[in-house]
């Protein structure tokens, strides 16, 4: 009984991240819904374990899931108000997304040694930062969302292994997996006229 309560969130937001990764597999908008809430419960679960990046993060992504969802529901942000279409990243957008990862990989990376006692913060300001980049990308529904989140999983499984959150490590591992499956997925989706 003690190990289920020193894991029972562990658990449980294990099992919306297996819902969400589907929906997302599916491109389904109801994976919005399921992001707002997982992250929400996330900040708890990853304070408790002194992943402090990882707990802003989830902060974070609790906002950004509800952006995410007008963008896909309404087209907000878009001139042409429409919802976007899976596609790929513009190569314009390559070299702004490397500088704006590389200013939040070090301005997470100096909060976290500055004002937590996190013992891991290279990695865990590597994963915030990569993850703001990759939600954006999910956003705007382009498929090279994709192998950034494989990046992120990655080291996320060795965060979380070390942190001892179990089943969140072995959730990320799936994740990687499916990422891969999401990109082949996703490549298929893209209209013709986008290739």
């Amino acid at each position: 009984m003690e190990w289920f309560s020193a894991h029972w969130l562990d658990m449980l937001t294990t099992a919306l991240g297996l819902l969400y990764i589907w929906l997302e597999y599916r491109s389904s908008i109801v994976l919005w819904f399921v992001g707002i809430i997982m992250p929400a419960l996330d900040i708890f679960l990853y304070w408790d374990k002194e992943l402090f990046g990882d707990s802003f993060m989830a902060g974070y992504y609790t906002v950004a899931h509800i952006w995410g969802f007008l963008v896909w529901k309404f087209g907000l942000g878009k001139k042409d108000k429409k919802s976007p279409a899976i596609g790929h990243l513009p190569v314009n957008k390559v070299l702004p997304l490397i500088a704006i990862f590389a200013v939040l990989w070090y301005a997470t990376y100096w909060v976290l040694v500055n004002y937590t006692k996190s013992t891991i913060p290279m990695a865990d300001a590597f994963t915030n930062a990569l993850s703001f980049i990759a939600l954006w990308a999910l956003s705007r529904k382009y498929v090279e969302q994709w192998l950034l989140w494989i990046v992120v999983d990655a080291v996320s499984v060795y965060l979380y292994v070390i942190k001892d959150v179990p089943f969140k490590a072995g959730l990320y591992s799936l994740y990687i997996i499916i990422a891969l499956l999401g990109y082949r997925q996703w490549l298929h989706m893209i209209p013709s006229s986008n290739n």
